[in-house]
């Protein structure tokens, strides 16, 4: 369970966003959406791959 303590004229926005930011470093929804759908791990590793060479095509000839 995550707390955020508001501190003093601070406003409800800006302790929202910082919940939100905490909230994301849990990776809870990230895991909850991962969950929601079983993916063989043959599919994983084939969009791993695809992930891989589109990073590699895109990010690894860069010439300076």
């Amino acid at each position: 369970m995550l707390h955020i303590q508001i501190k003093d004229n601070e406003s409800i926005d800006k302790a929202l966003k910082r919940f939100k930011k905490k909230f994301e470093k849990t990776k809870v929804l990230k895991e909850l959406r991962r969950r929601q759908a079983f993916e063989k791990s043959s599919v994983a590793r084939r969009f791993e791959v695809i992930r891989a060479s589109y990073k590699q095509k895109t990010y690894g000839h860069i010439d300076d």
